[in-house]
Protein backbone atom coordinates (compact mmCIF):
# COMPACT_ATOMS: atom_id res chain seq x y z
CA UNK A 1 0.00 0.00 0.00
CA UNK A 2 3.08 2.52 0.25
CA UNK A 3 3.45 4.57 3.38
CA UNK A 4 -0.06 5.34 4.14
CA UNK A 5 1.00 9.07 6.38
CA UNK A 6 2.53 9.97 2.72
CA UNK A 7 -0.26 9.42 0.60
CA UNK A 8 -2.66 10.71 3.19
CA UNK A 9 0.08 14.03 2.72
CA UNK A 10 -0.22 14.27 -1.14
CA UNK A 11 -3.73 15.00 -1.02
CA UNK A 12 -4.73 18.64 -0.29
CA UNK A 13 -7.37 17.87 1.39
CA UNK A 14 -5.50 16.61 4.08
CA UNK A 15 -2.84 19.58 3.70
CA UNK A 16 -4.92 22.39 4.01
CA UNK A 17 -7.71 20.55 7.01
CA UNK A 18 -4.02 20.07 9.15
CA UNK A 19 -2.05 24.11 9.61
CA UNK A 20 -1.30 23.93 13.28
CA UNK A 21 -3.53 21.76 15.69
CA UNK A 22 -3.03 22.64 19.53
CA UNK A 23 -5.56 19.74 20.57
CA UNK A 24 -7.76 21.93 22.36
CA UNK A 25 -10.91 19.97 21.73
CA UNK A 26 -13.05 22.67 20.55
CA UNK A 27 -13.71 20.78 17.00
CA UNK A 28 -15.49 17.47 19.37
CA UNK A 29 -16.85 20.33 21.52
CA UNK A 30 -18.97 21.89 18.23
CA UNK A 31 -19.21 18.28 16.47
CA UNK A 32 -23.22 17.41 15.70
CA UNK A 33 -22.08 13.34 15.00
CA UNK A 34 -19.48 13.78 18.34
CA UNK A 35 -23.18 14.00 20.04
CA UNK A 36 -24.78 10.82 19.03
CA UNK A 37 -21.71 8.45 18.07
CA UNK A 38 -18.79 7.63 19.10
CA UNK A 39 -16.77 9.99 17.64
CA UNK A 40 -14.19 12.33 18.54
CA UNK A 41 -12.52 15.05 15.96
CA UNK A 42 -9.75 15.98 18.82
CA UNK A 43 -8.59 11.97 18.70
CA UNK A 44 -9.22 11.60 15.23
CA UNK A 45 -6.46 14.29 14.65
CA UNK A 46 -4.75 13.70 17.10
CA UNK A 47 -4.11 10.16 15.96
CA UNK A 48 -2.60 11.08 11.83
CA UNK A 49 -0.85 13.57 13.10
CA UNK A 50 1.15 10.69 15.06
CA UNK A 51 2.69 9.57 11.53
CA UNK A 52 2.20 6.01 12.72
CA UNK A 53 0.73 3.83 9.45
CA UNK A 54 -0.19 1.12 11.49
CA UNK A 55 -2.88 3.93 13.39
CA UNK A 56 -3.75 5.31 9.94
CA UNK A 57 -4.27 1.72 8.58
CA UNK A 58 -6.73 1.20 11.84
CA UNK A 59 -8.51 4.46 10.99
CA UNK A 60 -8.47 3.29 7.21
CA UNK A 61 -10.21 -0.17 8.75
CA UNK A 62 -12.89 1.44 11.17
CA UNK A 63 -16.35 3.38 10.96
CA UNK A 64 -14.84 6.12 12.69
CA UNK A 65 -14.16 7.62 9.47
CA UNK A 66 -17.65 7.63 7.95
CA UNK A 67 -19.45 9.26 11.47
CA UNK A 68 -18.63 12.84 9.50
CA UNK A 69 -21.54 14.77 8.20
CA UNK A 70 -18.64 17.11 6.30
CA UNK A 71 -20.78 19.89 7.58
CA UNK A 72 -17.67 21.73 8.48
CA UNK A 73 -18.82 23.28 12.09
CA UNK A 74 -15.18 22.13 13.16
CA UNK A 75 -13.71 24.55 10.09
CA UNK A 76 -15.76 27.23 11.21
CA UNK A 77 -14.96 27.30 15.21
CA UNK A 78 -11.53 25.74 15.71
CA UNK A 79 -9.43 28.86 16.43
CA UNK A 80 -6.55 27.70 14.34
CA UNK A 81 -8.47 27.12 11.49
CA UNK A 82 -7.94 23.47 11.13
CA UNK A 83 -10.47 21.50 9.46
CA UNK A 84 -10.77 18.03 10.96
CA UNK A 85 -13.99 17.15 8.45
CA UNK A 86 -11.12 17.54 5.42
CA UNK A 87 -8.55 15.14 6.89
CA UNK A 88 -11.81 12.90 6.90
CA UNK A 89 -12.40 13.55 3.16
CA UNK A 90 -9.15 12.39 2.75
CA UNK A 91 -9.27 9.42 4.54
CA UNK A 92 -12.08 7.95 3.73
CA UNK A 93 -10.67 8.42 -0.52
CA UNK A 94 -7.43 6.61 1.14
CA UNK A 95 -9.21 3.91 2.53
CA UNK A 96 -11.46 3.55 -0.88
CA UNK A 97 -8.11 3.20 -2.57
CA UNK A 98 -6.34 0.58 -0.41
CA UNK A 99 -10.03 -1.35 -0.30
CA UNK A 100 -9.60 -1.05 3.62
CA UNK A 101 -13.29 0.56 3.85
CA UNK A 102 -14.69 -2.80 3.57
CA UNK A 103 -13.17 -3.99 7.07
CA UNK A 104 -16.04 -2.11 8.53
CA UNK A 105 -19.63 -1.57 8.82
CA UNK A 106 -20.16 2.01 7.47
CA UNK A 107 -16.94 1.50 4.75
CA UNK A 108 -19.17 -1.39 3.43
CA UNK A 109 -22.36 0.38 2.78
CA UNK A 110 -20.13 2.76 0.70
CA UNK A 111 -21.38 0.49 -2.26
CA UNK A 112 -25.08 1.58 -1.50
CA UNK A 113 -23.92 4.97 -2.17
CA UNK A 114 -22.10 3.93 -5.04
CA UNK A 115 -25.43 2.16 -6.68
CA UNK A 116 -28.21 4.09 -5.37
CA UNK A 117 -26.78 7.88 -5.79
CA UNK A 118 -23.80 7.23 -7.63
CA UNK A 119 -25.67 5.35 -10.82
CA UNK A 120 -28.59 7.45 -10.64
CA UNK A 121 -26.44 10.21 -10.81
CA UNK A 122 -24.81 9.50 -14.06
CA UNK A 123 -27.82 7.68 -15.71
CA UNK A 124 -29.94 10.82 -14.84
CA UNK A 125 -28.35 13.47 -14.08
CA UNK A 126 -30.18 13.18 -10.17
CA UNK A 127 -28.85 12.14 -6.88
CA UNK A 128 -32.20 11.13 -6.41
CA UNK A 129 -34.73 9.84 -8.87
CA UNK A 130 -38.54 9.68 -8.56
CA UNK A 131 -38.47 6.29 -10.65
CA UNK A 132 -35.40 4.52 -8.50
CA UNK A 133 -37.45 5.22 -4.97
CA UNK A 134 -39.21 1.67 -5.23
CA UNK A 135 -40.27 -0.09 -2.54
CA UNK A 136 -38.22 -2.88 -2.88
CA UNK A 137 -35.45 -0.74 -1.95
CA UNK A 138 -37.32 1.78 0.22
CA UNK A 139 -39.94 -0.34 1.80
CA UNK A 140 -40.15 2.69 4.71
CA UNK A 141 -42.15 4.55 2.07
CA UNK A 142 -44.96 2.65 2.38
CA UNK A 143 -48.16 2.06 0.17
CA UNK A 144 -49.19 5.74 -0.37
CA UNK A 145 -45.92 5.75 -2.25
CA UNK A 146 -46.49 3.19 -4.25
CA UNK A 147 -50.28 4.68 -4.72
CA UNK A 148 -48.01 7.38 -6.03
CA UNK A 149 -45.73 5.24 -8.30
CA UNK A 150 -48.85 3.86 -9.82
CA UNK A 151 -50.38 7.30 -10.69
CA UNK A 152 -47.48 8.75 -11.43
CA UNK A 153 -48.87 11.13 -14.24
CA UNK A 154 -51.27 12.70 -12.99
CA UNK A 155 -50.00 13.19 -9.09
CA UNK A 156 -46.83 14.61 -10.64
CA UNK A 157 -48.52 16.84 -13.45
CA UNK A 158 -50.74 18.50 -10.31
CA UNK A 159 -47.67 19.49 -8.32
CA UNK A 160 -46.18 20.94 -11.16
CA UNK A 161 -43.48 18.45 -12.19
CA UNK A 162 -41.93 18.03 -15.60
CA UNK A 163 -41.91 14.28 -15.33
CA UNK A 164 -39.61 13.17 -18.27
CA UNK A 165 -40.14 16.42 -19.90
CA UNK A 166 -38.25 18.86 -21.82
CA UNK A 167 -37.40 22.55 -20.85
CA UNK A 168 -37.63 24.00 -17.31
CA UNK A 169 -39.18 21.93 -14.33
CA UNK A 170 -38.70 18.94 -11.55
CA UNK A 171 -37.86 15.80 -12.81
CA UNK A 172 -37.12 17.00 -16.28
CA UNK A 173 -35.09 15.26 -18.98
CA UNK A 174 -31.53 16.08 -18.34
CA UNK A 175 -30.53 16.47 -22.40
CA UNK A 176 -27.81 14.02 -23.69
CA UNK A 177 -25.47 16.37 -23.99
CA UNK A 178 -25.25 17.23 -20.58
CA UNK A 179 -25.41 13.51 -19.26
CA UNK A 180 -22.07 12.83 -21.30
CA UNK A 181 -20.47 16.33 -19.65
CA UNK A 182 -21.33 14.81 -16.45
CA UNK A 183 -19.69 11.81 -17.69
CA UNK A 184 -16.15 13.44 -18.38
CA UNK A 185 -16.63 15.01 -15.24
CA UNK A 186 -16.46 11.86 -13.50
CA UNK A 187 -13.59 10.39 -15.95
CA UNK A 188 -11.52 13.43 -15.33
CA UNK A 189 -11.79 13.98 -11.71
CA UNK A 190 -10.79 9.85 -11.12
CA UNK A 191 -14.50 9.61 -10.21
CA UNK A 192 -15.15 6.40 -12.76
CA UNK A 193 -11.55 4.82 -10.94
CA UNK A 194 -13.20 5.51 -7.76
CA UNK A 195 -16.26 3.88 -8.42
CA UNK A 196 -14.70 0.85 -10.20
CA UNK A 197 -12.95 0.49 -6.72
CA UNK A 198 -15.75 -0.05 -4.54
CA UNK A 199 -17.00 -2.29 -6.62
CA UNK A 200 -13.88 -4.64 -7.08
CA UNK A 201 -13.48 -4.41 -3.01
CA UNK A 202 -16.77 -5.05 -2.43
CA UNK A 203 -16.92 -7.92 -4.49
CA UNK A 204 -13.76 -9.47 -3.24
CA UNK A 205 -15.53 -8.80 0.99
CA UNK A 206 -18.61 -10.49 -0.31
CA UNK A 207 -16.60 -13.34 -1.59
CA UNK A 208 -14.71 -13.76 1.97
CA UNK A 209 -18.13 -13.31 3.31
CA UNK A 210 -19.74 -16.38 1.05
CA UNK A 211 -22.62 -14.03 0.05
CA UNK A 212 -23.79 -13.29 -3.16
CA UNK A 213 -22.71 -10.52 -5.35
CA UNK A 214 -24.16 -9.25 -8.79
CA UNK A 215 -25.08 -5.54 -10.25
CA UNK A 216 -28.43 -4.13 -8.78
CA UNK A 217 -29.91 -3.98 -4.96
CA UNK A 218 -31.02 -7.69 -4.82
CA UNK A 219 -28.02 -9.54 -4.18
CA UNK A 220 -27.45 -11.11 -1.00
CA UNK A 221 -24.25 -9.17 0.09
CA UNK A 222 -25.94 -5.25 -1.15
CA UNK A 223 -28.99 -6.43 1.40
CA UNK A 224 -26.31 -7.39 4.04
CA UNK A 225 -24.99 -4.10 3.32
CA UNK A 226 -28.00 -2.35 3.26
CA UNK A 227 -30.14 -3.39 6.05
CA UNK A 228 -27.06 -4.05 9.22
CA UNK A 229 -26.59 -0.91 11.39
CA UNK A 230 -25.32 -1.76 14.67
CA UNK A 231 -26.81 1.01 17.22
CA UNK A 232 -25.21 -0.24 19.88
CA UNK A 233 -21.87 0.00 18.36
CA UNK A 234 -22.25 3.52 17.05
CA UNK A 235 -23.64 5.64 19.61
CA UNK A 236 -22.51 6.55 22.28
CA UNK A 237 -23.98 5.52 25.44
Amino acid sequence: MGKLFDRLNSDVRFIEGIKACINCGTCTAICPAAEVYDYHPRNLVDQVQSRDDEVIEELLKSDTIWYCGECMSCKTRCPRQNAPGLVIQALRKLSIETGLFVESEKGRQQLIVKRIIGETILETGYCVHFDHMNLDVFPEQGPVWQWVRDNRNEVLAKVGANYKGNGPGALRTIPKEDLDELHRIFEVTGGNKWLEKIEEHSAKKADEMGLGYEDGNQSPYFKEVFTINNQEKHTRS
